[in-house]
């Protein structure tokens, strides 16, 4: 799970914000580090320290998912894009194959969309009283719910 953003090394350019796949992180104020915001719902992906060009990330295989300063950074942590050569500290060809361009840009594009749908959804629930699959249910069939009255 994400475990750190280093303020001292961030630049507050939300590159972060923008690839992570579910939604965990919110952008900070102008130059300021994102926010972890929904530490639950990292898959522990990494994109978020790949994408980081000034390591100010830490993601913990086994991280305990506080979204909390546990360490001060050294120059082991963070550095996974380094590690693996992706800041091209090396010369080896593979190096760039997790910059998937269209295909992350379209994975994005759908989870962003994913994302909405559940906001909208939760926000239909609790105007309506419905149940998440019986309001979908009922919209995508034209139909009146069910009364859990009746």
């Amino acid at each position: 799970m994400i475990e750190d953003i280093f303020p001292e090394r961030c630049t507050g350019c939300n590159d972060c914000v923008t690839v992570c796949p579910d939604h965990v992180l919110d952008p900070g104020a102008a130059g300021a580090p994102p926010v972890i915001a929904r530490v639950a719902q990292c898959q522990t992906c990494f994109l978020c320290e790949l994408y980081c060009a000034h390591d100010a990330i830490y993601v913990a295989v086994e991280g305990a998912g506080t979204g909390t300063t546990l360490h001060h950074p050294t120059p082991l942590i963070g550095r996974l894009r380094h590690d693996y050569g992706w800041d091209g500290s090396t010369d080896d060809p593979l190096r760039a194959f997790w910059q998937l361009g269209p295909l992350l840009r379209e994975g994005l594009e759908i989870s962003a969309a994913r994302h909405t749908r559940r906001q909208a959804t939760a926000l239909s629930e609790a105007a309506t009283g419905q149940e998440g699959d019986e309001a979908l249910s009922s919209r995508a069939l034209g139909t009146t719910p069910k009364d859990p009255a009746a």
